[in-house]
């Protein structure tokens, strides 16, 4: 008798066709023009008015230092949003695994912040911080470039906690509770516990949580545009708005060399998430 086909892998293309379709329109199509148009001098995507081979790129490193400074602060706000971030919201679901009352209304709470839009979040802390500093410091925080930093970062924990306490959350909720028991039994400390059982067993959310962490912290636009925008003189301009800026406040001889500015931050994302990846993964193996 011959074996009929499953019926979910009968209809999978079915089911797949409409996210390829998707995908291919907006994203694979647009990243490959894109790249075509990161080695042509171009007004609009129509008009383009020569190929100028790598020119484009050699000018992102020679003719504009705005670009490498926007790389250095991105980084430095993205590896301060790893660790913040991720600490607060992992100590959080720590907390909040307790048999504490009120655990559901404090979940929900610490998680609100994720549901507002980025660039209304951003003029909310502008609001807030210049309030603040104004009142009791008597200066604006775009007068200070470290002003900007950490309210930036300050932002940032403000908005991706409460996501990443409810992914930690359901890590620590998968840990088997005889595994904790036999650990309780054998004598073992609190602290180590923590650090060999809970944190060995949640290493798939701590996987999940630095990825997410990392390409928001690298990709964020809306919060710095609201926040910052890049005052004092660009000191707190990040990649994304650095690219956009390029773009859009210079002349047309800008717009390949802010496309070769997109291509080249695709690329210094997606080596450092597979490289996040690789080494997270590693070390759920390890466990």
């Amino acid at each position: 008798m011959k074996n009929e086909k499953n019926p979910i892998e009968k209809y999978f293309p079915v089911f797949v066709l409409p996210t390829l379709l998707c995908f291919s329109m907006f994203f694979l199509i647009p990243f490959v023009m894109g790249l075509g148009l990161s080695f042509t001098k171009f007004t609009t995507v129509t008009d383009i008015t020569g190929f100028v081979g790598f020119k484009n790129y050699i000018r992102v490193f020679t003719a504009d230092n705005e670009f490498i400074h926007a790389l250095g602060f991105t980084s430095l706000f993205t590896i301060v949003s790893i660790i913040t971030v991720n600490v607060f919201s992992f100590a959080l679901a720590l907390l909040l695994t307790k048999e504490i009352k009120g655990t559901n209304f404090f979940r929900s709470v610490f998680f609100m912040p994720n549901l507002i839009g980025g660039i209304v979040l951003g003029y909310i802390w502008n609001l807030l911080i210049n309030g603040v500093l104004l009142h009791y410091v008597g200066k604006d925080i775009s007068f200070k470039t470290h002003y900007g930093f950490f309210g930036l970062v300050l932002l940032t924990n403000w908005q991706l906690i409460g996501y990443m306490m409810v992914i930690y959350i359901a890590g620590l909720q998968n840990i088997p509770g005889d595994l904790l028991e036999a650990a309780q039994i054998d004598g073992a400390s609190p602290l180590r516990i923590l650090f060999q059982v809970k944190i060995p067993m949640v290493m798939p959310s701590i996987t999940i949580c630095m990825f997410l962490t990392l390409s928001n912290s690298f990709k964020m636009f809306d919060q710095n545009l609201a926040l910052t925008a890049g005052a004092p003189e660009k000191t707190t301009e990040m990649l994304a708005l650095n690219i956009y800026q390029t773009f859009y406040n210079r002349n047309a001889n800008w717009h390949g060399v802010a496309q070769a500015k997109a291509v080249l931050f695709f690329i210094i994302v997606a080596v450092l998430a597979y490289i996040q990846l690789k080494i997270t993964n590693k070390k759920e193996i390890e466990h």
